[in-house]
């Protein structure tokens, strides 16, 4: 399985090309320790195949930053996830930008 988050450069890291149940666990470990070791930013640009666990793991995300007192931008979101998060009420909770 390939690592959900990649460093991509400095405060930044990468989601995998897939973020879903099965993945969603070690996706959020990955996460979570960038985000502790400083990351302000997640690219979903490589994101290709995902499911609602992967609105569950951004959110995650991006209590873990709030908690530190930073934001986490999520960037390059698929517009499906974009959607997804819309028709499941989340849109408001997550900072995107597509």
């Amino acid at each position: 399985m390939s690592t959900q988050a990649n460093v991509a450069g400095g405060g930044r890291f990468q989601t995998a090309a897939t973020l879903t149940h099965e993945s969603a666990k070690a996706a959020l470990d990955a996460g979570l320790s960038r985000i502790a070791a400083g990351a302000s930013e997640v690219d979903c640009a490589p994101l290709k195949q995902f499911d609602s666990s992967a609105l569950a793991v951004l959110l995650a995300w991006q209590r873990a930053a709030t908690a530190r007192g930073a934001a986490l931008d999520i960037v390059n979101i698929p517009s499906g996830l974009a959607s997804l998060a819309q028709a499941y009420g989340v849109d408001t909770l997550l900072t995107f930008r597509h």
